[in-house]
C-alpha cells in the first residue's frame, strides 16, 4: 500500500496557476492605484469630498448589485457543470456575461454625464483617479465578459474554475472601489 502525499497549496487552487499569477498581479496594481488615490486624498480632503458629490452613487450601488449577482451566477456554473447540467451551466455563464454588459452600460451613462458637464481628467485630481481606476476596472469587465463567453463555449470544469476566478477578481476590485471612490467621506 503506497501513501499519497497531501496536495500542496498550489495544487489545491481551483483553475490554472497562471490565472492566479495574473489575478494577484492585477490586485497589486489596483491596490497601488487605491493607495495612491488615498494618499493624494489626504492632501485635499475637502476638494475630494466636493468632487465626489458629482458621482452617481445610486448607479454605482446598482452596479455593485449587478456585479455581485453576476459573480454568483459564475460561481453557480461550476456545480451545475459538475452535476451534468451543462446547458444550465452555460446559461449561468452567459447570464453573468450579460450582467457584465449591464455594468458597462450603467458606467457608460455615468461617463457620458461627466463628459456632458465638462468633467474630465483635468477637472480635479479626484477625477483623474476616478477615471483611471474605474476605467481600468471597466477594461477588466470587458475582458471578463470575453472570458465568461469563451468558457460558456468551452465549458470544461477547469475552464469554468479558471474563468470564474478571474471574474471574482473583477467583482472583488469593484467591491473595493465602490466604497473608496463613491462613499468615503
Amino acid at each position: 500500500m503506497t501513501q499519497q502525499t497531501p496536495p500542496t497549496l498550489l495544487e489545491e487552487l481551483p483553475g490554472d496557476l497562471m490565472m492566479w499569477v495574473l489575478i494577484v498581479s492585477e490586485l497589486l496594481v489596483f491596490g497601488a492605484g487605491l493607495a495612491a488615490f488615498l494618499s493624494v486624498r489626504i492632501t485635499d480632503p475637502a476638494g475630494f469630498a466636493e468632487a465626489q458629490t458629482q458621482l452617481h452613487r445610486t448607479g454605482a450601488a446598482i452596479n455593485t448589485v449587478v456585479l455581485i449577482t453576476s459573480g454568483y451566477l459564475a460561481a453557480r456554473a461550476l456545480p451545475l457543470r459538475q452535476a451534468g447540467r451543462r446547458l444550465a451551466a452555460r446559461l449561468a455563464l452567459v447570464a453573468a456575461a450579460l450582467l457584465g454588459a449591464v455594468f458597462l452600460v450603467v458606467k457608460g451613462m455615468e461617463y457620458a454625464d461627466k463628459a456632458a458637464r465638462g468633467i474630465d481628467f483635468e477637472t480635479h485630481p479626484f477625477f483623474m483617479f476616478y477615471y483611471l481606476l474605474t476605467g481600468f476596472h471597466a477594461a477588466h469587465v470587458i475582458a471578463g465578459i470575453v472570458v465568461l463567453l469563451l468558457i460558456a463555449w468551452r465549458d470544461s470544469v477547469e475552464n469554468i474554475e479558471t474563468g470564474a476566478a478571474f471574474w471574482h477578481m473583477v467583482d472583488l476590485v469593484w467591491v473595493l472601489l465602490f466604497p473608496v471612490v463613491y462613499l468615503l467621506a
